[in-house]
């Protein structure tokens, strides 16, 4: 059976799979496991290293001498590919199964069409891929677990969710995600106007590192474009929030709101992006609105992309694009992570019988996951494909309460962190390599609490 994606639910999978007896291959498209948290890897999770280890990979890494984390701290998507993916990818049971460098292009059912009912249950999964080279492969196999994530698949500036008017035409000067504001990319936003899109955990931490940023390098500015006028989710559940290192998030940015180190536009629904003369950008909202800015930063959410299973059967909300059954579960509208009941086999499984959505990719547009109920999920899943019917319906996780995604508690705001200048902090090197100290020379990156300016639950 073929795992696509090797992530951290991903190889999760495969761990469960080789603990029932199961011959796994998991094929990642990157040349390292773990691309997207590497990609954020400068930011903190908000949820401990406990929520964010897999009980079968720990188990097989125990095995092998590794040595637990102190699981009450917390991670950054660095620490987390190269603390724990990289020893689970190299362990001599996955090591062979794991095909890195391998994109998958198609999943289809081998010798019938999409359209075709007699006997299609009985045909193999075709899994076809290519090397980087583009040489392509294939294999056979009875089953097909999907967690391919999101994270390299963003939500455009558009509020109606098409790309707003020009904005592929200013991507120069369009940032989508997190970027390292505080370190690598600091340089691109320091003495800049930037505006942040989105109102998420991802523009929270960026607009929290934008402000500490513009506080010790001057003519730094910080804009935000709401879309709603109504900031109780982007402010979050605060001290009751169970994963207390997220729930300060929403405090710290209100503090900045209020204290003005945040200008916020809101309502503000991005339409057009024009270009002007010299670069700069003026950005036109739908209730008319304009705003002249020098850089922006999108975060407006991420979306799936399940077009490698567009020869196999499917059955996905219209809405969320994830496996219907679930949609309901994890609506955004109604659940925080917290209060997402867990699931498995049972809610993933797709009309073709051996076909499941597993991790983020599984949650389509929702932004409700963790990773420990991606964890939750793949456990099941092994349970079934190995005929353990009972195990898989059995529900073995505990998640905290979190208001975060869906609350109405405001807070007060927190004190900032004082800043510090960063020279070892990122594995490019420091924007703040030594120089004179002149009035134009301040610092322009770093912080001595990281932990608290910038956190996300990881997007696979």
């Amino acid at each position: 059976m073929v795992v696509i994606g090797g992530g951290p639910v991903g190889l999760a999978a495969a761990a469960h799979l080789l603990e029932r007896g199961l011959e796994p291959v998991v094929l990642e498209a990157a040349p390292l496991v773990g691309a997207a948290p590497r990609d954020w890897g400068h930011v903190y999770m908000f949820s401990p290293w406990r929520y964010n280890i897999d009980k079968a990979a720990r188990a097989l890494l125990e095995q092998h001498g590794w040595t637990a984390p102190d699981l009450e701290a917390f991670p950054t998507g660095r620490d987390l590919a190269e603390g724990y993916l990289e020893p689970l990818a190299r362990l001599p049971e996955l090591a062979p199964r794991l095909w890195l460098g391998a994109r998958v292009t198609g999943v289809a059912r081998a010798g019938a069409g999409k359209v075709r009912d007699a006997g299609r249950e009985r045909q193999p999964f075709e899994v076809r891929f290519a090397d980087p080279e583009g040489k392509q492969g294939r294999l056979l196999v009875r089953a097909v677990i999907v967690a391919t994530g999101t994270w390299g698949n963003p939500s455009p500036a558009g509020s109606s969710g098409l790309p707003a008017l020009g904005e592929r035409e200013a991507a120069d000067r369009i940032r989508y995600g997190m970027p390292d504001v505080l370190g690598a990319e600091c340089r691109r936003f320091g003495r800049r106007r930037t505006l942040v899109v989105g109102s998420g955990h991802s523009a929270v931490g960026t607009l929290i590192d934008l402000a500490d940023l513009a506080r010790h390098v001057p003519g730094t500015t910080v804009l935000w474009a709401a879309r709603s006028a109504d900031l109780t989710r982007a402010y979050g559940g605060g001290a009751a929030d169970q994963l207390p290192e997220r729930g300060v998030l929403g405090q710290r940015l209100r503090h900045l709101v209020e204290t003005g180190e945040v200008e916020l536009l809101a309502p503000f629904a991005v339409d057009e992006i024009r270009r002007r003369d010299g670069g700069s950008l003026t950005v036109l909202s739908a209730e008319g609105r304009a705003v002249e800015v020098d850089e922006m930063v999108v975060a407006t959410g991420l979306r799936p992309d399940l077009g490698i299973l567009r020869e196999v059967r499917t059955d996905l909300d219209p809405a969320l694009e994830c496996p219907r059954v679930l949609a309901p579960l994890i609506d955004p509208n109604l659940h925080s992570c917290g209060t997402v009941r867990p699931h498995g086999a049972e809610e993933l499984a797709q009309p073709e019988p051996g076909l499941f959505l597993a991790g983020m990719a599984s949650y389509g547009r929702a932004p409700t996951f963790l990773l420990a109920t991606g964890y939750e999920q793949v456990r099941s899943i092994a349970a079934f494909l190995a005929g353990d019917v009972e195990a898989a319906r059995r529900v073995e996780l505990d998640l905290p309460q979190t208001g975060v995604c869906s609350s109405s508690r405001v807070l007060p705001g927190t004190a900032e962190a004082e800043f510090s200048c960063c020279t070892p902090a990122t594995p490019q090197g420091s924007c703040c390599a030594p120089k004179p100290k002149l009035a134009e020379d301040a610092p322009c990156c770093g912080s001595g609490a990281r932990r608290d300016i910038a956190q996300v639950e990881p997007a696979e």
